[in-house]
């Protein structure tokens, strides 16, 4: 083999491994005043979002039901009803076995009907946990029961059973995705890919 053919080999076996190692960043852009441009991008993927009913938080402050929370994001956990991935520090958090978690924590979240509706799937089929990076405010993201129901408090990506609340101001604060742009977005996405959420400059 020439020194050349091998720097070739060399150089490109380089860029593998580096894009390879590169974590994906989901972009999200929302517009509390015209929440129906409100958009969320991850490579040359783009989808319409939902947002809080109640608007925003700025970046750095704690996060408030109802206010979608701007600023740098890390995923935390991802669940699903066959997917289960969480940060070693959440698990130990939780005070459950990791086996409990990946076989009830997403099923008993599905489980609550926060909108008294009479229909579960809250989530829709999946909820992408989020951290902030750079704030330092103490946020309320916690494990807890709700009405009797183990589950994980947090700002979150994650589904919807109700496909309307997409481009409006109807979640809990979370960030709302349609069920087929969930489904597409999953398989792009590991722990501690970075999500940012802003507004128009």
């Amino acid at each position: 083999m020439t020194p050349l053919r091998l720097l070739v080999l060399l150089l490109l076996a380089t860029s593998v491994l580096a894009e390879a190692g590169e974590s994906a960043k989901v972009e999200i852009l929302v517009d509390p005043d015209s929440p129906s441009a409100s958009i969320a991008t991850i490579g040359e993927f783009s989808f319409p979002v939902g947002l809080g009913r109640k608007g925003i938080t700025p970046a750095g402050k704690v996060f408030q039901p109802g206010r979608t929370l701007l600023g740098r994001f890390r995923i935390d956990a991802i669940l699903s009803a066959d997917h289960f991935a969480m940060a070693p520090a959440l698990i130990t958090q939780s005070g459950k076995t990791l086996s409990w978690l990946r076989s009830n924590l997403f099923r008993n979240m599905s489980s609550i009907d926060f909108d008294g509706d009479g229909n579960g799937g809250e989530y829709g089929e999946a909820f992408l946990a989020l951290t902030p990076i750079d704030s330092t405010a103490t946020q309320p993201f916690r494990f807890a029961e709700y009405k009797g129901v183990f589950r994980y408090y947090s700002f979150a990506l994650h589904g919807t059973q109700d496909q309307a609340r997409i481009g409006k101001r109807a979640t809990g604060g979370c960030i709302n995705i349609g069920q087929d742009d969930l489904r597409k977005l999953l398989p792009l996405l590991s722990l501690g890919d970075e999500v940012v959420v802003r507004t128009k400059e």
